[in-house]
């Protein structure tokens, strides 16, 4: 896992290389001479979270309506939706799973625009849709996914941009805001900071992950990592869900992982982290910002669309160095498989 981690930034160097981009560039523009009217996302696990950012990214960048479908609907209770109109996205890091296949071939079937965002382009996945996007993070080592949750990330980001340019290529201006993820995204992974606070964190009995907007799958993923690696039960929820009510479970004991942003997503969590305040919680800020009252985590100061392949990076790190520290195996977490096959 720790390998896994430290090959992201060189990752996202391969990814925005002329080869790889320009593959995706191909893509986008099939995408934006189709038109589709809104905008199916399909996922399992750590991708449903990067399905999530891109569903984000959709309705705020191209103004689509965006969403993640239910496999179930189609493999368990025979629903056959009409997505004449729609671009639906199967993400997996595999390509294995029989149900996002099994969604792209119904979609296909009435009419959708479909594509796979993977890591295996002679997957089956890949196969089925009428689009492939290969995100290139090469072979993952460790069972809980981190280099290749990143990489489909940057996949989708470069996509969405790609089809709001209309003909698939990324404009110089964005081109060059992209071109610096790979020195930034190893300027983060220098800090120390995680591995520090893993002590802190070694008898805890639960924890609380939250973001809101683009920070939102961040925190999402988060809570995965953690629970995945160091069975820590914890749950994860928008900056404005956690006001309605689960405000209420936090306290000194239970330790908040808060992801601020500098855009709007990271403003609107000024009105959430004094009432965490307020609770007393043990609150740690991911972000390039200090807080008053909380640790943080630091990560370079980014477009907001940009900030979750930073984002996520120290809490990499912090779940893998808390799964050492509370003496587990985070290469090999129990009962669980590189490829799940569900149905």
């Amino acid at each position: 896992m720790a390998a896994d981690i430290s090959e992201q930034p060189a990752g996202y160097e391969r990814l925005l290389s002329s080869e790889h981009a320009g593959a995706i560039a191909r893509v986008a523009a099939v995408i934006a001479e189709r038109r589709p009217r809104h905008v199916v996302f399909t996922a399992r696990g750590t991708s449903d979270h990067a399905a999530l950012y891109g569903a984000y990214l959709t309705e705020i960048r191209l103004g689509l309506p965006a969403g993640l479908a239910s496999p179930s609907a189609i493999t368990l209770f025979g629903a056959r939706p009409d997505l004449s109109d729609a671009l639906v996205v199967g993400v997996s890091q595999s390509g294995g799973s029989p149900d996002l296949a099994e969604v792209l071939r119904t979609a296909r079937a009435s009419g959708a625009l479909t594509l796979a965002v993977t890591n295996n382009p002679e997957s089956t996945l890949a196969g089925v849709a009428e689009l492939s996007v290969d995100i290139a993070a090469e072979h993952e080592r460790a069972v809980a996914a981190t280099k290749t949750y990143t990489a489909e990330l940057l996949a989708l980001l470069m996509l969405v941009e790609g089809v709001r340019a209309g003909d698939g290529a990324l404009p110089a201006e964005e081109r060059a805001a992209l071109a610096a993820l790979p020195e930034l995204a190893a300027r983060t992974l220098d800090d120390d900071t995680p591995a520090q606070l893993a002590p802190r964190y070694r008898f805890a009995g639960q924890l609380v992950t939250t973001g809101r907007g683009y920070a939102y799958p961040t925190a999402r993923e988060a809570a995965l990592k953690l629970m995945e690696t160091s069975y820590l039960p914890a749950l994860a929820f928008s900056g404005a869900d956690l006001l309605h009510g689960p405000l209420a479970m936090t306290d000194p004991d239970v330790p908040v992982l808060a992801v601020v942003g500098s855009g709007p997503g990271g403003r609107s969590m000024g009105e959430v982290l004094p009432r965490l305040g307020e609770r007393r919680a043990d609150v740690v800020v991911v972000g390039s910002a200090d807080v008053a009252g909380a640790t943080r985590m630091a990560v370079p100061e980014v477009d907001e669309r940009y900030a979750p392949l930073l984002d996520i990076l120290p809490l990499q790190r912090l779940a893998l160095a808390l799964a050492l520290a509370r003496g587990e195996n985070p290469d090999a977490p129990r009962g669980l498989k590189k490829v799940t096959a569900t149905m």
